[in-house]
């Protein structure tokens, strides 16, 4: 692993061993990238690069535009297209330069609203090829119109979408939506061309974070 800092934000690097290997770039909790690669290993033998980005505000530069927040004197911030920018023209090409051998496709993988960025980052940019939304937060204000009223950027090759079961259960109204949105994200994708894996996990959004992104990412390793 390699420790690099890119756009002054914190990157754990686990490079790959062989030709072509994928990049799968996690907008992800700073030193969860040990936890989640080694999860992903226990999973699967295909060979991979990881880069790991922390120190993110995650009510703004994953949050595609302003809207009230959740909780009692916070608001999301609505900075997605700044970071994504970022991501895609500094960081990304960053990353791709420190790896051994160059990678046939970059996926983006995301927790929570990590992984309502990653959804949305198909509307706004063609650069990845596959995306992992594990218990992405698709109940986003708005998010179910956007969807349904604009255009795929890039229909990616392959997408893994998963929802707890029980998230859907919370007294939050705003956040009821997330199973029945994540479907029909899921469903959207498959038609577009996407070999699309929808999965419905035990618990609620704060159960086992590291092993879900851990099956995401899995997914997005098959062949």
């Amino acid at each position: 692993m390699e420790k690099l800092m890119i756009a002054e934000k914190p990157v754990a690097l686990f490079s790959a061993t062989a030709p072509g290997a994928p990049l799968v770039v996690l907008n992800g909790e700073d030193d969860e990238g040990e936890a989640i690669w080694a999860a992903v290993k226990a999973i699967t033998d295909a060979d991979f690069s990881l880069a790991a980005i922390g120190g993110l505000d995650w009510d703004d530069e994953l949050t595609p535009w302003p809207a009230p927040g959740i909780a009692r004197g916070r608001a999301f911030g609505g900075g997605a297209d700044d970071w994504l920018a970022t991501l895609t023209e500094a960081v990304v090409p960053q990353i791709i330069a420190k790896l051994p051998r160059p990678s046939r496709w970059v996926g983006l993988a995301g927790y929570s609203l990590a992984g309502l960025f990653a959804v949305y980052a198909l509307y706004r940019t063609n650069a990845f090829a596959r995306i992992a939304s594990a218990s992405g937060s698709l109940w986003y204000p708005g998010f179910a119109a956007y969807a349904d009223e604009n255009d795929l950027r890039r229909a990616p090759e392959r997408a893994y979408l998963s929802v707890g079961e029980r998230e859907a259960l919370t007294k939050n109204p705003a956040l009821r939506a997330v199973e029945e949105v994540t479907r029909r994200m899921a469903a959207r994708l498959e038609a577009a061309g996407a070999l699309t894996r929808f999965e419905l996990n035990p618990g609620g959004h704060f159960n086992d974070p590291v092993g879900r992104m851990a099956k995401g990412i899995a997914g997005l390793l098959e062949a």
